[in-house]
């Protein structure tokens, strides 16, 4: 084998952090499978963890909703094997759990989704930052500070200058932990782009039915 293509199945052979997930996001399509969708959030959790102890707020609350989303899914599982016909279920049977549980994990990936966004365009651009705490506080911004209050902003701004550089956090993103900065961003488009997808469809089809008033 020639030293070329020895460092490309090199490079095939490097794992990260989203290559090993179990379950991806699923393709948005007219509908998204229920027990795909939670456990590829189950496994964005497992990321999170990786972002330091100091994220724990974040990952009890998604843990806490896929958990409520995951025992209405098992009270039925036939028919409410895709997520928009679980709600719309509970919507005509006069429920809110799986509605707001889902509302709320929701927005903690799309508030994810942007900081994943914010690091793909800065690693594009000439020189990457490696100071990742104006760009979490930016996704913040953009989507969950106007659902909070102010001491739940006042708590993410302590918690956000808590975020790892760059380089600490590809380098616990690249599962061998050499420095792969390549995959590891290659990974995170692959990834990020369903995820986005997935956090669009589901914000139209709130709005869509109007799932969000009063809560």
């Amino acid at each position: 084998m020639s030293e070329l293509n020895r460092a490309a199945a090199s490079r095939d052979a490097a794992k990260t952090a989203f290559s090993v997930l179990q379950v991806q996001f699923p393709v948005a399509t007219d509908r998204l499978r229920t027990l795909d969708f939670l456990e590829a959030a189950h496994g964005l959790v497992t990321i999170v963890e990786r972002f330091g102890k100091v994220f724990a707020p974040v990952i009890n609350d998604m843990n806490g909703n896929i958990k409520k989303l995951r025992n209405r899914y098992e009270e039925d599982c036939a028919s409410h094997a895709h997520l928009e016909e679980m709600i719309l279920r509970e919507q005509v049977e006069g429920g809110m759990v799986a509605t707001d549980a889902l509302l709320w994990l929701r927005r903690a990936l799309h508030f994810l989704s942007q900081f994943f966004e914010c690091i793909i365009m800065d690693s594009e651009s000439e020189r990457a930052t490696q100071d990742l705490v104006p760009m979490m506080q930016q996704a913040y911004s953009e989507t969950l500070e106007p659902y909070h209050g102010w001491l739940g902003t006042q708590l993410f701004n302590v918690m956000s200058r808590f975020a790892p550089n760059r380089s600490d956090l590809f380098y616990t993103l690249a599962l061998d932990h050499s420095h792969r900065d390549e995959q590891v961003l290659r990974d995170l488009r692959q990834y990020h782009q369903r995820m986005a997808a997935c956090v669009l469809q589901l914000t139209q089809f709130y709005a869509d039915h109007r799932l969000e008033d009063g809560l």
